[in-house]
């Protein structure tokens, strides 16, 4: 991480987009992130992904962390990863998706951009150090 990096607050948005209504995993992270010294914001539950998008630019953050567990990801992220690219926000933002993403769904949104895949029983420790490593520089 550059000197740039480390004397600034990583701001992260942890998102719930579409209908899932579970929501102990994005607090989990939201906590962690705050206890590794993140500036966070929550989207709350049941977001569009225009919602997140806009969330996303408005905020101006460094990192994008989509909880997603309702089966729904394939449709729901491609449309986020669209308007991120639209408003010029998807090459600098990390987009971390955390739930259950079957194995064979993985390498799609991999190629949309998603920088990494967190599954159920991914350790915090793991997902906060990948963001230090790897949260984009400041234009």
């Amino acid at each position: 991480m550059s000197e740039a990096q480390e004397q600034r607050t990583i701001r992260c948005l942890v998102g719930k987009v579409g209908l899932d209504g579970h929501d102990r995993g994005a607090h989990v992270i939201a906590r962690a992130f705050r206890d590794a010294g993140f500036e966070v914001i929550y989207s709350g539950l049941h977001k569009a992904p225009d919602e997140i998008v806009q969330a996303t630019v408005q905020e101006d953050v460094d990192v994008l962390g989509l909880s997603i567990l309702s089966g729904a990801h394939s449709t729901l992220i491609p449309k986020i990863m669209d308007g991120l690219e639209e408003y010029g926000a998807k090459e600098d933002t990390l987009i971390l998706v955390g739930g259950i993403i079957p194995e064979e769904d993985r390498d799609e949104l991999l190629d949309l951009g998603v920088a990494h895949i967190f599954g159920p029983g991914a350790s915090m420790d793991e997902i906060v150090e990948f963001v230090q490593e790897n949260v984009p520089e400041r234009r």
